[in-house]
């Protein structure tokens, strides 16, 4: 009996000690550094809280409130110094081994303590506080009871100053409580910058008071479903009530509730290009007169590829000859400013469709006067008078990488989206630099096979994700700012499909941009994200299960036969497969090496399985796609 008992307490000691290590090592992103002790805080339901300034006095009675779930409310406790009643303490110190944005975050056996020199430091290191606590306290109304903390000590602090998410709300409108809703999921994960992607050529979606069209206009158009850039013409007598805009007061409610979570929205006016909603409200703002509406998601964009440059079927620009464009944009860059605290304002620079001003009359005679030799000039006289407009407002200009085109303006921030190359660039200039390269943050991008996935421009996996670093060899980190990942709402039509493609690749995202360099490992982080895989279900958030589906190859083997590999994304996984159209489950052929499609199959199915268990999707493959991607015929 007393052998039993000894393997009982032994055996609870090692779960103990397992669980704890579990929770502690789940966190996301990575701290700096973290010792971790033995033993557990229990916090009750009616646990006081202390706090020893009054800036970080909502943080307190949110955690009590949390705590408590509600149920008690007056256990928040104003004091210089840490009272033996409470049983948290956060405290605004002076620390000269806490860095910008840092915190220190102390579990013991008699309380939790988080210190920080600013009120944002606290903020960050409750997050942390929050990730140590059981999924359960992630839902909506977490369930009264005890809470089981582990004894750690951890100092932390962000490696990157912008730590950034982009949110395109013109492509397709996203309401302000949703978008307050983003902004509470990607402060869990300590991003810090919204870029706020408020016009395209599908809708403008800022209240510019000077121009009322642009949102009586510019900010509808007509609802369709389907894949964009394929939908078919609007007909006249098709309603243009689809879409919306933010008023002022709404953009003002945003910015305060973003500020009190520490995030600095950092809006963006996408011109000259991508101007089609502001053109169809003010036609006299191009270089070529005409009827125009708001695109709905009909194709007006050529791409040709092969080196050759892309070009519109109608104008979607803003006429860089026009002294009403710059009349224009003085009063909207100045209704903006005032909106927005941010340092930056955000300019878009992006895909200029040209094919229109090489024809315009108007441009030839600038380029004339001006001695601009090209249209890249052409746009960079642009760009440069936009930044003086910007300056003017008290702000900093901001642009895509295109804005490089023709010769940067001297202040100018670049925003590198075009791989590394533009920011490279830049920086090797003395621009600061925001790096946001496609092929590895554009968070829009399909995160398995396009079989499966809403189909867009290319596919990104979590893994790619994971390998970004925003600073190069060879260029000097002072002046990269951070980094950001981008979701463009193209083929987003809710937020549940934001959550899905932003998460878990944004937990990827927040890592690089805040933990050290140093601590990167990808079999670790796949561990941690799944254990947030949980606390997402707890929380209602949606996200993609793709980590278990695999990449597939293919390849011809002859004239008819096409030979297909499975490529794990993670360890562990065993795929299970049929040819037969009957759908596998594990008792099915597991997936050992390269298979040859039998010459009659008409689809390839294929399940994932770990320890038995199904983690992955159905993934019913077409045997005509296979045959289409190897180039048999």
């Amino acid at each position: 009996m007393k052998k039993t008992t000894t393997l009982f307490v032994l055996l609870l000691t090692v779960v103990t000690a397992f669980c704890q290590q579990t929770m502690v090592q789940q966190l996301i992103p990575q701290p700096a550094s973290v010792t971790e002790k033995k033993g557990w805080l229990t916090l009750t339901v009616s646990a006081k809280v202390a706090y020893n300034d009054a800036s970080i006095a909502g943080m307190a009675s949110q955690l009590q409130e949390r705590l408590a779930a509600n149920a008690v409310k007056t256990n928040i406790i104003l004091s210089k110094s840490q009272p033996a009643t409470a049983k948290v303490f956060l405290a605004i110190v002076t620390d000269n081994t806490i860095k910008k944005d840092g915190y220190s975050l102390d579990i013991t056996a008699t309380g939790v303590v988080i210190k920080a020199n600013e009120a944002s430091g606290i903020f960050y290191g409750l997050q942390t506080l929050y990730q140590l606590f059981d999924k359960s306290f992630m839902q909506a109304r977490p369930k009264v009871q005890d809470w089981q903390l582990p004894l750690v000590s951890i100092k932390d602090h962000p490696r990157f100053q912008w730590r950034g998410l982009m949110l395109d709300v013109s492509r397709h409108f996203f309401t302000k409580e949703e978008v307050k809703r983003f902004i509470d999921d990607m402060v869990k994960y300590k991003f810090n910058t919204l870029h706020w992607h408020l016009t395209d050529d599908q809708g403008w979606r800022i209240e510019i008071k000077s121009y009322p069209k642009l949102t009586s206009i510019g900010a509808w158009n007509v609802k369709k479903t389907g894949r964009f850039g394929t939908f078919s013409d609007p007909t006249a007598d098709e309603p243009r009530n689809y879409g919306g805009f933010y008023t002022q007061e709404d953009i003002k409610e945003i910015v305060q509730y973003a500020a009190q979570r520490f995030v600095t929205i950092v809006p963006e006016i996408d011109v000259p290009g991508h101007s089609l909603a502001a053109v169809a409200a003010y036609p006299e703002l191009s270089c070529t007169p005409g009827n125009y509406k708001v695109n709905s998601g009909e194709k007006f964009m050529i791409w040709p590829g092969g080196g050759q440059h892309f070009y519109g079927t109608l104008d979607n620009t803003l006429c860089p000859a026009n002294e009403k464009v710059y009349t224009f944009l003085d009063k909207v860059f100045g209704e903006v400013a005032a909106l927005f605290p941010s340092e930056y304002i955000h300019m878009g620079g992006d895909e200029t469709a040209r094919n229109f001003w090489e024809k315009s009359e108007q441009i030839k005679q600038l380029m004339q006067e001006k001695g601009l030799k090209n249209l890249d000039e052409v746009q960079s006289y642009f760009v440069k008078r936009v930044e003086q407009i910007i300056e003017s407002k008290g702000k900093k200009m901001i642009g895509w990488d295109e804005i490089l085109q023709g010769g940067l303006p001297p202040n100018a921030a670049v925003m590198s989206w075009q791989g590394m190359k533009g920011g490279i660039e830049a920086a090797k200039q003395g621009h600061k630099v925001v790096m946001t390269p496609t092929d590895f943050v554009y968070l829009d991008y399909m995160q398995g096979d396009p079989i499966i996935e809403a189909p867009v421009y290319a596919s990104l996996r979590l893994k790619k994700t994971y390998q970004f670093d925003p600073v190069p060899d060879g260029v000097d980190a002072n002046l990269i700012l951070g980094g950001q990942g981008n979701l463009w709402t193209e083929q987003i039509y809710n937020l549940r499909q934001v959550q899905y493609m932003i998460w878990p690749r944004a937990f990827a995202v927040a890592e690089i941009l805040w933990s050290p360099k140093g601590k990167k490992d990808f079999n670790g982080f796949v561990k941690r994200v799944e254990k947030h895989f949980e606390r997402l279900d707890a929380a209602e958030t949606k996200y993609s299960p793709a980590i278990y589906d695999p990449e597939f190859k293919v390849a011809k083997k002859d004239s008819a036969s096409v030979v297909v590999t499975l490529i794990p994304e993670i360890e562990g996984l065993s795929f299970h497969y049929s040819f037969d159209n009957s759908l596998p489950d594990k008792y099915y052929p597991a997936y050992k090496e390269p298979l040859l499609v039998p010459k009659d199959a008409q689809s390839f199915r294929v399940i994932s399985y770990r320890n038995g268990e199904r983690v992955g999707r159905m993934i019913i493959m077409p045997v005509e796609e296979l045959k289409k991607r190897a180039g048999v015929k």
